[in-house]
């Protein structure tokens, strides 16, 4: 039953793939996403306004510490070291934007890591932000690029 899916063993049971004769290589991937804000909501990050504090550094800090726990919450990615957590958000007319890169050097890469790094920043950004902003929304959360490992280059067209 498992044919070409990697993550199913002959039963068709969820397994963990076994990566440990796959080459050790420097692997980065990056991801971005969009908090989507009203204009109030915009205002407070700009002023320094938000009642919680500085909404962009606890963003900031919740995507590293997601980057580093992603084993933890999406179970079958691999628990791996993690080289190098980059994490930028611009405040725009509409909201924030979210980007991060994410750097390893081991057999495998750093997609999910980055996609949660942005999706745990942003929802860091709501909850500070929910008093202000209660219609706030996270969108557009994509792996934009991919280095390193067999594939190699993998860029978002």
């Amino acid at each position: 039953m498992s044919g070409d899916f990697t993550h199913l063993d002959e039963s068709g049971a969820a397994r963990m793939v076994d990566v440990s004769a796959k080459e050790v290589s420097a692997r980065t991937a990056t991801a971005t996403g969009f908090v989507r804000l009203s204009a109030e909501g915009v205002a407070a990050l700009r002023s320094g306004g938000v009642p919680k504090g500085d909404a962009l550094a606890v963003a900031r800090i919740a995507g590293i510490q997601a980057a580093k726990r992603t084993p933890d919450l999406v179970p079958l990615c691999h628990p791996i070291a993690i080289h190098g957590v980059t994490v930028d958000l611009a405040v725009r007319d509409d909201g924030v934007s979210i980007s991060a890169q994410v750097r390893t050097a081991d057999r495998t890469g750093v997609e999910m890591e980055a996609l949660t790094c942005v999706s745990v920043a942003g929802l860091a950004l709501i909850d500070m932000v929910k008093a202000i902003d209660p219609a706030a929304v996270i969108t557009d959360v994509r792996v934009e690029e991919k280095t390193g490992g067999k594939t190699g280059l993998w860029r978002r067209s």
